[in-house]
C-alpha cells in the first residue's frame, strides 16, 4: 500500500514538471498573437496553459497506468480532448463560429454553417467512444454496447463538464482536483491516470489563479476525459450509470442556471472558489 502511494505521488509529480515544462515549451514556441486572450477582468492572458495542461496529463497518466489498454485508452482520450480543444481555441474566435450550447452548434449546422464549436464536441465524442472501447474490449459481446456507451458517455460527459467550469480562474482545476484525488487515491491503473492528471493540473494552477495562463478548451476538456477515463476504467456498469446519470443532470443544469451565480450565493462554494485567487 506504501509502494502504491509513493507510486502515485510521483506519477502526480512528474505530471507536474512536465505540464510547467510543456508551458514554457508552448508559450516559447509558438507565436503569441493566437493564444492571447482576455480574461474576465480585462486581464491579458495566454491559452497556452490548455495544450501544456494537455501534454502534461495524457504523458503523465500513460506513465501511471501501467502496461495494457488503460494506457492506450488514456493517451487516446486525452490527445484527442486536447486537440479538438486547441482547434476549438484557435478557430472558435473567428466570424461566423460563434454559438452557445450544443443546441447553438446544432441550429448553425441546419444554417449550413460547421463551427468549431461542433468539430470539438464531435471530436471528444469519437476519442471518449475510441477509449471506451478499449477499456470494455474483454467484455463479453452481448454486453459490450452498453459498457461502451456508458464509458464514452462518463469520458465526454466529464470533459465537457469541466470545460463548463473554466469560467474563472482557477475553478476547473479546483474541481478537477476534487473529482480526481480519490480516484488517485484507489490505486490500480486508473488511480495512475488520475494521479497524472491531477499533478499536471496542480502544476498549472498558481499560474491560472494568477491569472497568466487560461486553459481554455485544450486544457479543460482533456483534464476531464483523463479523469472521466480514469473513473469508467475504476467502476462497474452501475458505477458508470450513476455517474452518467449526475453528469447529464449538471449539464442540462446548466442549460438553465448559472453556475457562477450558485458559486456566489453559496458561502462554501464561494469562498472555495475564490481560494488564491488575485484580489488586486
Amino acid at each position: 500500500m506504501a509502494r502504491s502511494l509513493v507510486r502515485r505521488l510521483l506519477v502526480a509529480g512528474v505530471g507536474a514538471l512536465v505540464s510547467r515544462q510543456a508551458l514554457t515549451l508552448v508559450a516559447t514556441s509558438v507565436h503569441p498573437a493566437p493564444l492571447a486572450r482576455t480574461n474576465f477582468r480585462g486581464r491579458p492572458v495566454t491559452l497556452a496553459g490548455g495544450p501544456a495542461l494537455a501534454l502534461g496529463a495524457t504523458i503523465a497518466a500513460a506513465l501511471g497506468s501501467g502496461r495494457g489498454r488503460v494506457r492506450v485508452a488514456a493517451v487516446v482520450s486525452g490527445l484527442g480532448a486536447g486537440a479538438v480543444g486547441t482547434y476549438d481555441d484557435l478557430v472558435g474566435t473567428r466570424p461566423g463560429q460563434q454559438a452557445k450550447g450544443f443546441s447553438g452548434h446544432l441550429r448553425a449546422l441546419a444554417e449550413g454553417r460547421v463551427t468549431s464549436g461542433l468539430v470539438k464536441i464531435a471530436g471528444v465524442g469519437a476519442s471518449a467512444l475510441a477509449a471506451a472501447a478499449l477499456l470494455e474490449a474483454d467484455r463479453p459481446a452481448g454486453r459490450r454496447v452498453l459498457d461502451i456507451g456508458l464509458s464514452a458517455g462518463v469520458i465526454a460527459g466529464t470533459a465537457n463538464l469541466i470545460n463548463l467550469l473554466d469560467l474563472r480562474p482557477g475553478r476547473a482545476i479546483k474541481a478537477g482536483l476534487l473529482l480526481g484525488a480519490p480516484v488517485a487515491a484507489g490505486g490500480g491503473p486508473a488511480g495512475g491516470v488520475a494521479a497524472g492528471a491531477v499533478g499536471a493540473a496542480a502544476g498549472l494552477l498558481p499560474a491560472d489563479l494568477g491569472e497568466t495562463i487560461m486553459l481554455g478548451d485544450a486544457g479543460a476538456n482533456a483534464l476531464g476525459a483523463l479523469l472521466g477515463t480514469a473513473m469508467a476504467a475504476r467502476t462497474g456498469p452501475l458505477g458508470r450509470a450513476a455517474l452518467l446519470a449526475g453528469i447529464a443532470a449538471l449539464t442540462a443544469a446548466s442549460e438553465k442556471v448559472s453556475f457562477t451565480q450558485v458559486i456566489d450565493r453559496t458561502p462554501v462554494l464561494r469562498d472555495l472558489d475564490a481560494l488564491g485567487r488575485r484580489t488586486d
